[in-house]
């Protein structure tokens, strides 16, 4: 019997996996996707506590009215089957500095006037705000599935200047920074670093509206595999890659922990860049690209506190929560440990239709790897004593945080679970538990962007180190990724069609 072999292998069954191998079997490929763990999904996993479902990643995503750009992908990834549930239009994300509250409106205009009300002397950098991230959004082609005669998708100056030194640039008022600031935790942004295009981009695709899934992320990964297998595609769960097998030209095969060899004419790496490396042994890649993608620099990791409140107890938030102790908040990424945490996000999660009251929610402070580096090698479930305890004083540290903005939140809480770097690290197969993989630099602009190439000519990445992370930054990384098959006009074109 002939041994099988497929025109596409993709390792890894993130969203960025999920949607190359939407576009490629769409589109007549013979693709199959390899995933380690038993759940499909990558930052899209959920788990189930105490007859609660919690997402590990995406928690709320934006720009899903009709004619909004993540709307179009949606039609096109026959993804508008799964529930959404609008955030507040009022004020989808609340940004709490030292105890004063603002509130980020939802639409352009609203965001003006609502975030004027508190800052009634600068209007105008506020509009000057709006309009420079709009600006950038919209000089990027693939952000308006514009087609292009260039591999360009953003102009060279966003990329050039730090997000610290554009919100400087349209403010003096320090406040008023730090509240623009106040979406940090979306990207794990680091000062004098972080290129202008990432905020710039996140903000312009929440402003225009805010939504959270109703009953879980994973419902995204689940629609996408329904829709591979019926273009003909394949899924293999539980099946761990350990290496990517080369001749002297190119990629033959993955081998697999379980001793099977699976072989394609092209192979697409979801994971980490630097976990890629660990598993590829040839001579067709040089010393100093290796060295140049294990010395890249990853963003921090997270501690995240699950919660599942008593029955009818608490008042549902419409709204994300930003809190900061004070108006350092480039400084939250480096904090000191004896005061952790200066700093979290609390969105409450929504399982059905009924807002009523609150079943769940998720408190995320940033932690870095080193504090739990002492388990490094230990696995889910069995890290020891030392470790539960360490996760209880920090579980304890952000809940009595977070009582101080919501009095009675604590006498609510029916049990929690927590996770900590090596949590999001095993299940997500990120560098470290990074929650956004590798740091962008405004100052080695061309060292530290990673491209959909990589040195062997028949092995792709795909992912949120390709492009950019979150839904719509994976999604059009994807694109990139699979416009090497098909080109970038033609996906496009489809994408229209779709919309039409």
């Amino acid at each position: 019997m002939e041994e099988k072999k497929y025109d596409i292998i993709i390792v890894g069954s993130g969203l960025g996996g999920l949607v190359c191998g939407y576009i490629l079997s769409k589109n007549g490929y013979n693709t199959c996707i390899v995933e380690k763990n038993k759940q499909i999904g990558g930052c899209l996993q959920t788990f189930t506590r105490g007859g609660i479902k919690f997402d590990t990643g995406m928690h709320y995503i934006g720009s899903m009215e009709e004619t909004q750009i993540l709307y179009r992908f949606f039609r096109y990834l026959n993804l508008l089957d799964v529930p959404l549930s609008r955030l507040d239009n009022l004020g989808y994300d609340v940004i709490s500095i030292g105890g004063e509250k603002y509130k980020y409106a939802s639409g352009f205009d609203n965001f003006i006037e609502t975030l004027s009300e508190k800052f009634p002397d600068n209007i105008a950098d506020i509009k000057e705000y709006v309009r420079r991230i709009r600006e950038i959004a919209d000089a990027s082609p693939l952000y308006k599935l514009q087609e292009i005669n260039s591999n360009v998708f953003i102009e060279a100056d966003y990329i050039k200047t730090s997000v610290n030194e554009f919100i400087e640039s349209v403010t003096e008022n320090k406040r008023l920074q730090s509240v623009l600031t106040g979406i940090l935790p979306l990207y794990a942004g680091v000062k004098n670093k972080t290129p202008t295009y990432i905020h710039a981009l996140i903000n312009n695709f929440y402003i225009q509206s805010a939504w959270r899934i109703i009953g879980g992320s994973d419902k995204i990964a689940k629609s996408l595999a329904k829709s591979i297998k019926s273009f003909g595609g394949e899924i293999l769960t539980n099946s761990e890659v350990v290496e990517f097998v080369c001749n002297e030209t190119k990629t033959t095969s993955v081998k697999l922990k379980d001793g099977r060899e699976l072989k394609a004419d092209y192979f697409i790496s979801n994971i980490h860049p630097q976990v890629m490396m660990e598993k590829i042994q040839t001579k067709i890649i040089r010393k100093a690209y290796c060295e140049r993608i294990a010395g890249l620099e990853n963003t921090i990791s997270n501690f995240t506190v699950f919660l599942k409140f008593k029955k009818d107890k608490l008042p549902y938030l419409n709204y994300n929560f930003y809190y900061y102790e004070n108006e350092n908040i480039w400084e939250t990424t480096d904090y000191d440990e004896k005061l952790w945490p200066e700093s979290f996000l609390y969105m409450h999660q929504i399982s059905d239709n009924n807002t009523i009251f609150a079943e769940s929610a998720q408190i995320i402070g940033y932690m870095r790897f080193d504090e739990v580096k002492k388990w490094e090698n230990t696995i889910v479930g069995k890290r020891g004593k030392e470790y539960e305890k360490f996760k209880q004083e920090k579980a304890k540290l952000l809940i009595d945080k977070l009582e101080k903005s919501f009095p009675g939140t604590k006498d609510a809480i029916e049990f929690y679970y927590t996770s900590s770097p090596l949590t999001y690290r095993d299940y997500t197969a990120t560098k470290n538990g990074s929650l956004y993989g590798i740091i962008r630099d405004k100052n080695f602009p061309i060292q530290t962007l990673v491209s959909q190439r990589t040195k062997i000519p028949n092995l792709l990445m795909t992912g949120q180190n390709i492009n950019s992370h979150g839904v719509l930054g994976v999604i059009i990384g994807a694109m990139i990724t699979c416009a090497e098959f098909l080109g970038m006009n033609h996906i496009i074109r489809d994408i229209d069609n779709s919309n039409s």
